[in-house]
């Protein structure tokens, strides 16, 4: 009888186990899929402000790269932090900013470029800088002019208007400034009115 009262009880708790741990696993999935589908606002993802209209109208290019080499052998690179594409080079032509750049002609002679923003001219193959042109030549001139053009296709930096430099012989103002392949080497030429200030190095004496 002993035996029996203990297999009806033993039974009866594997009866109410098989209701009781069902159930219980439900109870504790439903609250796991609620808490699982609560979306705080405050929690989301933050992303970049970005105007997605206004980039569809005008798409642009982060930090975009060129490199090439000119027809005379001249390496040319140049780099950006932003290039919009422009619409229309006749009413809205492509703008690209913060544009830093080098060539490197065969001879080796290094020349590095700085504008604040830049214009590609397609058609004349070119690259217009503007704004605060800064050239620092491997001669030893630093000029400064309102706006150069930079050839794409050969060696070729022309100001479109005055220039101002410091070199080895002191100060230069001019109309305009050149930097090309003449002949067989490469030369830095300035023109149109050119005023130099004359600096000679003074050299220390032996005591």
């Amino acid at each position: 009888m002993a035996w029996a009262r203990s297999d009806n009880l033993h039974s009866r708790i594997v009866f109410w186990l098989k209701i009781v741990l069902p159930l219980s696993a439900l109870a504790i999935l439903s609250t796991l899929f609620m808490v699982s589908h609560t979306i705080s606002p405050e929690d989301a993802i933050p992303y970049a402000d970005v105007n997605i209209d206004d980039l569809m109208r005008e798409p642009r290019l982060t930090q975009p790269n060129f490199a090439g080499v000119t027809s005379d052998g001249a390496a040319l690179t140049l780099q950006a932090d932003e290039a919009r594409l422009g619409l229309s080079e006749a009413t809205k032509p492509g703008l690209i900013t913060g544009l830093i750049g080098t060539l490197e002609t065969p001879d080796g002679g290094r020349t590095d470029l700085r504008a604040t923003e830049a214009h590609l001219d397609r058609e004349g193959r070119s690259m217009i800088l503007g704004k605060g042109v800064t050239i620092n030549n491997s001669t030893g001139y630093l000029i400064t002019s309102q706006e150069i053009v930079v050839a794409l296709d050969r060696t070729s930096l022309d100001s479109a208007g005055p220039i101002q430099a410091t070199g080895p012989v002191g100060e230069i103002a001019a109309g305009k400034m050149h930097l090309g392949l003449v002949g067989k080497g490469y030369v830095l030429v300035f023109k149109d009115g050119v005023r130099m200030i004359y600096l000679p190095t003074i050299q220390g004496t032996q005591n």
